[in-house]
């Protein structure tokens, strides 16, 4: 008879991520994490609300959906429960990319058409998880860099957007919003700059209420009152944009962005179980986390918000901090979930001026583009085959940008699909990327990998994704 073995398992309760904390301990760590990723969900319910011209009780209830929403991912992915989260200290975000995308469907097809493509886009990332091998070699950092550009360069346009208004109405681009929406800026990159720490990562939430504070005293903006002044909890409204309308073509962007988080997925997967000390095996942990952003986002598309995805910003927290435990993270998941019910918090927040919202989102989507920047640095553009995937990819995407009209003249679904800057820039790389892999490997025997600047490394040693 073989003795049984001593070795604690990757779950074992020896281990330090399944390590237990009083409460004493717990509760100030996860407020610590809530005050690291609050900035995101805040200012993209902020974002989504304005751009889609919602009152400001629309606004606090789609916020208090979005916070329990995130809480309960959280939940989810420290403790898991069946095959969904990775027991791993993660904390899940409504996706800055994946909002952009929302907002853009619902300005072009309306609410109810991006809320079907929110449902759709789950479903696929639930069917392709049993191919996830293959999948997410269709997106490697050349891709993924591609891709996350636009998107930014995408969603400044947008932002922009909500400082000017829309063409046309009362006060559009008035001097005084630009400025305001300066003034909140400038307050972020203050607190950025002189701030350290867990301080730093807020700066974003800060410069908000910087720059709300600025409106009220200088008479440059006004708080748009949230109906129902009462104390009681705030519920979150089912389908608050009426039934989901599904339309596949029109769900396009969401579909491919949601195919392209697998490879951010791998690569923050990867090194969350660096960081906790757990041995990586992306084959069991990927396809885990992203069923539970995925079960998530079905949610997330039935109470109106984009898609929810696993966010790597709190890993850095784990690093400083030196505490492993997914329970400080669990945390910080019930923690989200009573903000997200309390009433006086997202009626408050719902009603920051919309200058203030588009000059945090300047900033914050500013970033992603540099996200892109930074993953397209790592791909060695300076190869042939590298310059022209990044150039054509770029092209493709910026025409509908700079040439709005360019396709005008072509089918319905010709123009959902190539007036999509980022639809149209994710295929032309995927595609011309596989291209000039086929040839290198043809030519060669190799994998083309460094010809085209950016193949795809085996799973187990992905680079993670910013």
């Amino acid at each position: 008879m073989t003795a049984p073995s001593t070795k604690p398992t990757p779950l074992s309760p020896l281990s330090p991520v399944d390590e237990r904390l009083p409460v004493r301990r717990l509760a100030p760590l996860s407020a610590q994490h809530v005050l690291a990723m609050v900035a995101a969900p805040v200012s993209t319910t902020f974002l989504t609300g304005q751009a889609l011209g919602l009152t400001a009780a629309g606004t606090a209830s789609l916020l208090s959906a979005t916070l329990v929403l995130c809480g309960a991912g959280t939940l989810l992915q420290s403790l898991g429960l069946w095959r969904f989260g990775a027991r791993l200290p993660f904390v899940m975000l409504p996706g800055g990319a994946a909002t952009a995308l929302f907002i853009q469907m619902a300005k072009d097809h309306g609410p109810a058409t991006a809320t079907g493509s929110v449902l759709l886009a789950a479903a696929l990332l639930f069917a392709v998880l049993p191919f996830y091998a293959k999948v997410v070699r269709l997106f490697p950092p050349v891709v993924m860099g591609a891709t996350v550009l636009l998107i930014g360069i995408a969603m400044i346009r947008v932002a922009a957007q909500l400082v000017t208004g829309r063409p046309g109405s009362p006060g559009y681009a008035a001097p005084s919003a630009v400025v305001l929406a300066g003034a909140t800026i400038a307050c972020t990159v203050l607190f950025l700059m002189v701030l350290r720490g867990i301080w730093r990562q807020t700066a974003v939430l800060l410069g908000m209420g910087a720059g709300t504070l600025i409106a009220l005293t200088t008479g440059l903006g006004h708080l748009a009152p949230a109906g129902g002044a009462g104390g009681g909890p705030t519920l979150p409204h089912l389908l608050p944009y009426g039934a989901p309308h599904f339309d596949v073509l029109a769900a396009l962007p969401l579909l491919v962005f949601s195919l392209t988080t697998l490879a951010e997925i791998t690569g923050q997967t990867v090194l969350n179980s660096e960081t906790v000390g757990r041995e990586s095996d992306p084959a069991r942990d990927v396809p885990r986390v992203a069923r539970a952003d995925a079960l998530i986002s079905v949610f997330g598309g039935l109470f109106g918000t984009s898609l929810m995805v696993t966010s790597a910003e709190n890993i850095g927290i784990g690093r400083l901090t030196g505490v492993r435990s997914r329970f400080v993270t669990a945390g910080a998941g019930v923690l989200l979930i009573a903000v997200g019910l309390l009433a006086p918090v997202s009626r408050v927040l719902a009603s920051i001026p919309a200058p203030v919202v588009g000059g945090s989102a300047l900033v914050i989507y500013g970033i992603i583009a540099v996200m892109g920047i930074d993953m397209l640095g790592r791909t060695a553009p300076g190869s042939a085959g590298g310059s022209t995937v990044i150039a054509l990819a770029l092209t493709a995407g910026l025409l509908p940008v700079v040439a709005p009209d360019l396709y005008q003249g072509f089918p319905t679904w010709a123009r959902t699909v190539l007036g999509s800057g980022v639809v149209a820039g994710t295929l032309a790389a995927v595609l011309l990327h596989a291209l000039f892999r086929a040839f290198a490997s043809g030519g060669d025997g190799g994998d083309g990998g460094s010809a085209e600047g950016g193949g795809t490394p085996p799973v187990r040693s992905a680079r993670p994704a910013d």
